[in-house]
This record gives structure tokens, C-alpha cells and sequence, in this order.
């Protein structure tokens, strides 16, 4: 009877999470598909280093080692960490700005299952004939020439994981301009709804370009246009410019909500206001304006000519300003602060400098001419990762124990955090500060293999040890995760003694409604000036009342499921250039938009009004958490 009841249990959890369009449990399903594909990405890259760990190795081939490193750096950009971003966005953001969820529950669950199945349709494609090849970037001709369906399979997956991002980012637009408690003003939000509400903007003007571009390879190679393909008056530049105007946003999309984390960790940690409040604010406006006028920098090899060169060198110096005052920011904040070291403070004080590493890699990027030497070496995959890793990736794992009791109402393990960070940054700086001298010394990215006696041996050893070191960090964390999962304790609202933000005043985990009365927001870190007063809860802005909550529905699934379906169809149609044309192609595509429409139809047609908790079950709820 034990064993039955577990089962039903399981089956009534993955039902609950398979129909969930709670801002809270959509962040968990975030977190655990983010997780693992950041877990196969990282496979993918402890591949490339051993790999390349010495001259003239052959762990793997020169074609399965261009799919590894096509889809580590597509699994890691697209399926890793803006989905893990997206966790702490849903888990944080409706709470910090007094909201009982997000403007759109039902697309917010679209937008998860969206990415979901796209992802899954492309890691397929390790199954179903190989990988992509060609590089996350993908270029014409190699794109347009590669055999097999690697490329389809990469096209159909990131345009379907593509509109579950657009959607979200729209969704967070929305929450944040119409849904914000009484009293909060956009100069009373926590920097890290700020950094969400610049990187959403950017998400709706970014993603369009790439899912032209993606449109545009996608019919050349299922359906025989000729948009990049030169011989018939096509462009291969017109691809660089498409994914570039999105490539570079892209950056920003990942890196300002990685600002924000560490702008809510500082100054928790230091017991300090943010400085310059204000001028942070702006800083995040100007780089995500700066972000759109910087893309050509990566194509000043391509003939631009020397005009267009200088505008968008003088353009990429110019953001580093913006990032350089928010550095000043963070040391200003814990000077004179009363720091407290633990796990999210010691991931805060390693991005500092690391980051800084990055920038200023990045900085020398923009002088044209060096970029003619360094363009397509190791320097260039030093540079990007101490911008991603130091930035993103730190921030990810601060987060994760800065948020996890939020999350889940557990800690994680202090010394078990200790142990990933030493080993992981030690790993990082290993391996990425030793590819700078690579880069110098000639060795071109995306090599399968080399030859000895070339000055580069050391160095790829070196980098291929931190890998591994890296590697170790990440199953301590996992160590960590399933350790605390099994723990007895209960967290208060506020574990770290010193949330200044109202989300901390909530139970830990927060009740499925978040607030039982909307707060009224008083000032600038809401929550602390309540505690400075001697106050343990938040103001209400209105009477204890009834709550309207949407019902949970099984369509974001299904709508997702049918262009999951849809994408084998259009990838084996009669008219795709590879040649294996199925008979079943297009019954299949018609299938699934089938399924994808009907059930759209049916959502627009069937009045869905949710459901309301009466104002009694409430207060009983309070009496009951008194007693206990």
C-alpha cells in the first residue's frame, strides 16, 4: 500500500508540474531543464579539453569533435543559461515587485514547455543521424553545405526554443509595467527586476532578427531557397549581420540579470544600501540601449571597410563605461560595509575581478586592428568565457544558494558550497586565462587536434586539468542539492538575517498565492525600512479580501507537443536538400500544426475564469500557522 501511495503521489506531482501556471513551480521546471542541459553542455566542453588535452590526440574524430563543439556552445548559450535565468527571474521577480503572479500565467507555462520540447528536438539529432557541425553561429556556406540533418535539426529546435524566450520576455515586460504593488515606482524596483525589465526589452527586439535569420537557413535547407547561397545571388553576410544583431544583445540578455543577483547579493551581505542607486538604474538602461549598436564588431574581418569599422569600435569602447560604473558601484557598497562571508558573497567577490578580465579583453577587441590578429583564436574563446562564466555562470551558482531557501524552503550546505566555489574558480582561471596566451601564440579556435612542438602544449594541458577541476565543482553542487533536499529544517522568511527586499518578508517557501494582502511599498528596500522600524511583516495596501488565481491547464503542453511533432514533418518533407525526403514528411508537419491550432482555438473559444480563496480560508490558514 506504501508503494502504491508513492506512486500516486508521483503521478499526481508530475501531473501538477506537467499543468502548473504558477510563476513559483515554473520556476522549478526552469531550474531542472536548465540544470540538465547545463550538465550536457558541460560534458560537451570536459570533451573538447580532453580532447585537446595533448598534440595529435584522437579521444574523438574531427567530425564528431565539430558537433560536440557546435552543440556546447548552443546548448550553453540557448538551453543553459537563459532557461536558469529565467528560473530565478519567475522565482524572484513576481515577489519583489508585490505581485500574486506573472501578467500571463498560462504563457508563462507556454513559454517553459516551448523551450523545453525545442531543446529536446535538438539534442535528438545526437540520435537521429548526428549532431550540427557547423558551429553555434552557424554560418553560410558550412551551414548550407553540411550533410545530414545536424543543421535542420538545429534551425526547427532553437526557432521553437526561440518563441518560448519571446514569449517570456514579453510576459516579464508586461508583470513588471502594469503589475507592481501600490507604492512601487520604477525608482523603488530592486535592481534585479530592473536588470529583468532591460533584458526582456531587449528579448523582444533582439529574438526577431535571429528568427528571420533561422526562417531564412531553415527554407533554404528544407525547401531549396537561395538566401545564402551565392552561387544563385544570395548573401552569406546577411546571416553574420541577422544572428550578430541578435548575437550581441544576446550578451546583455544573459549578463544584466547576472548584474542584478549580485546587486541584491552585495549589499545583503554588506549591510549596506546599493550605491548609487540611481546611477545603477541608468547604467543597466544605457547598456541595453549600447547593446544594439555594438553587433558588427564581431565581422571586422568581413570588408566592412574602415567607416563602419571606426563607428562600431568607437561604439563597443564606448559600453564599457556603463559596466565600469557599476563596478565602482559594488566596491562602493561593501567599502565602509559590515561584510559577511558565505557562499553567494565569495561568488560575488570572484565575478568582480574576473569579470573586469573579461571587459577589458572585450575593450581590446574594439581597436580593429588587434582584432585582425586575434579574430577566431583563443583569445576570442578566453574572452567570451570570462564574460559568461565570470559573469552569468557565477551568478547562476550565487543564486542558487542565495534563492534556493526562497525556492524551496531549505539551505544548501555552506561547506559543500565552499568546496564548489574553490573549485570551480580555481578550474575557471586554469582553464580560460592560459587560452589568452594561446590566442597570442597563433593557436585558431575550433581545431580538432595540433600539432606538437609549437609552444602550445603546456598551456592546453594546463587548461584541460581546470576543466576537470570545473567539472569536480559542478558534482559537488549536485552532492549539495541532493543533500539538502533530504533535510529536516525549516527556513525562516529572511535565512540571511538581512533581506532588504519585500520578497524576504515572505514564508519560506512563499504560500502558493504569494501575498495574502498586497503590501504598500514605502520606499527604496522596502522590507528594511519595515525592519528598522521594528516591524516584522509589510504594510497592506487593502483589506484582507478574496484572491483571484488562474486554473492550472494541460494546453501550453500540448501546444508544444504539436510543434515538436510538427518540426520531424517539415525536416523530412520531399523538398529538403538532403535528399531523404519521407512520405510521411508532410502528413506529420500537418499533424502537429494541427494539434498546435486546434488546441489554440479551443483555449480562445473555452472561458477559463480561474478560481478565487475566500477571505475565511485565509485566516484559518493564519490560525493554523500560529498554532503550529
Amino acid at each position: 500500500m506504501a508503494t502504491a501511495a508513492v506512486k500516486k503521489g508521483f503521478r499526481a506531482g508530475l501531473w501538477e508540474y506537467m499543468t502548473t501556471v504558477d510563476h513559483k513551480k515554473i520556476a522549478h521546471l526552469y531550474l531542472g531543464a536548465g540544470g540538465f542541459f547545463f550538465l550536457l553542455g558541460g560534458i560537451e566542453a570536459l570533451l573538447i579539453r580532453l580532447q585537446l588535452m595533448k598534440p595529435n590526440n584522437n579521444l574523438v574524430n574531427e567530425e564528431l569533435f565539430n558537433q560536440i563543439m557546435t552543440m556546447h556552445g548552443t546548448t550553453m548559450i540557448f538551453l543553459a543559461a537563459t532557461p536558469l535565468l529565467f528560473a530565478y527571474m519567475n522565482a524572484v521577480v513576481p515577489l519583489q515587485i508585490g505581485a500574486r503572479d506573472v501578467a500571463f500565467p498560462f504563457l508563462n507555462a507556454l513559454g517553459f514547455w516551448l523551450f523545453l520540447f525545442g531543446g529536446l528536438f535538438l539534442n535528438l539529432s545526437w540520435f537521429l543521424g548526428g549532431a550540427p557541425d557547423a558551429g553555434w553561429t552557424s554560418y553560410p556556406s558550412l551551414s548550407l553545405r553540411s550533410p545530414g540533418h545536424g543543421i535542420d535539426f538545429y534551425t526547427l529546435g532553437l526557432q521553437i526554443s526561440g518563441f518560448g524566450t519571446l514569449i517570456s520576455g514579453i510576459n516579464f515586460l508586461t508583470t513588471i509595467i502594469t503589475m507592481r504593488a501600490p507604492g512601487m515606482t520604477f525608482m523603488r524596483m530592486p535592481l534585479f527586476t530592473w536588470t529583468t525589465f532591460v533584458a526582456s526589452a531587449l528579448i523582444l527586439f533582439a529574438f526577431p532578427p535571429l528568427t528571420i535569420g533561422i526562417f531564412f537557413l531553415m527554407f533554404d535547407r528544407l525547401f531549396g531557397s537561395k538566401f545564402f547561397d551565392v552561387t544563385m545571388g544570395g548573401n552569406t553576410i546577411i546571416w553574420e549581420h541577422l544572428f550578430w544583431i541578435f548575437g550581441h544583445p544576446e550578451v546583455y540578455i544573459l549578463v544584466l540579470p547576472a548584474f542584478g543577483i549580485f546587486s541584491e547579493i552585495i549589499p545583503t551581505f554588506s549591510r549596506k544600501r546599493l550605491f548609487g542607486y540611481s546611477s545603477m538604474v541608468f547604467a543597466t538602461v544605457l547598456i541595453g540601449f549600447l547593446g544594439f549598436m555594438v553587433w558588427a564588431h564581431h565581422m571586422f574581418t568581413t570588408g566592412m571597410g574602415p567607416v563602419p569599422n571606426a563607428i562600431f569600435a568607437v561604439a563597443t569602447m564606448a559600453i564599457a563605461v556603463p559596466t565600469g560604473i557599476k563596478i565602482f558601484n559594488w566596491l562602493l557598497t561593501m567599502w565602509g560595509g559590515s561584510i559577511r562571508i558565505s557562499v553567494p558573497m565569495l561568488w560575488a567577490l570572484g565575478f568582480i575581478p574576473s569579470f573586469v578580465i573579461g571587459g577589458v579583453t572585450g575593450v581590446m577587441q574594439a581597436a580593429a586592428p588587434l582584432d585582425y590578429q586575434l579574430h577566431d583564436t583563443y583569445f576570442i574563446v578566453a574572452h567570451f568565457h570570462y564574460v559568461i562564466i565570470g559573469g552569468v555562470v557565477f551568478a547562476i551558482f550565487a543564486a542558487a544558494h542565495f534563492y534556493w531557501p526562497k525556492m524551496f524552503g531549505k539551505m544548501l550546505n555552506e561547506k559543500l558550497g565552499y568546496i564548489t566555489f574553490f573549485f570551480f574558480f580555481i578550474g575557471f582561471h586554469l582553464t580560460f586565462f592560459v587560452q589568452h596566451f594561446l590566442g597570442l601564440m597563433g593557436m585558431p579556435r575550433r581545431v580538432a587536434s595540433y600539432l606538437g612542438g609549437q609552444g602550445w602544449d603546456l598551456y592546453n594541458f594546463i587548461s584541460s586539468i581546470g576543466a576537470i577541476m570545473m567539472g569536480i565543482g559542478v558534482i559537488v553542487l549536485l552532492i549539495n542539492v541532493i543533500v539538502s533536499s533530504f533535510s529536516k529544517q525549516k527556513v525562516p522568511n529572511d535565512p540571511w538575517g538581512d533581506g532588504r527586499t519585500i520578497e524576504w518578508a515572505l514564508p519560506s517557501p512563499p504560500p502558493f498565492y504569494n501575498f495574502k494582502q498586497i503590501p504598500l511599498v514605502r520606499g527604496l528596500d522596502a522590507y528594511w525600512l519595515e525592519k528598522m522600524e521594528g516591524k516584522k511583516e509589510l504594510t497592506p495596501a487593502e483589506p484582507l479580501g478574496d484572491i483571484h488565481m488562474p486554473n492550472n491547464s494541460i494546453m501550453p503542453f500540448i501546444i508544444s507537443l504539436g510543434l515538436f511533432i510538427a518540426a520531424f514533418g517539415a525536416m523530412y518533407n520531399p523538398l529538403n536538400q538532403v535528399g531523404d525526403g519521407k512520405p510521411w514528411g508532410v502528413p506529420v508537419l500537418i499533424t502537429g500544426l494541427a494539434i498546435t491550432f486546434g488546441t489554440m482555438l479551443l483555449r480562445s473559444i473555452k472561458d477559463d475564469y480561474g478560481y478565487h480563496i475566500h477571505k475565511e480560508d485565509l485566516i484559518d490558514d493564519t490560525e493554523k500557522g500560529a498554532k503550529a
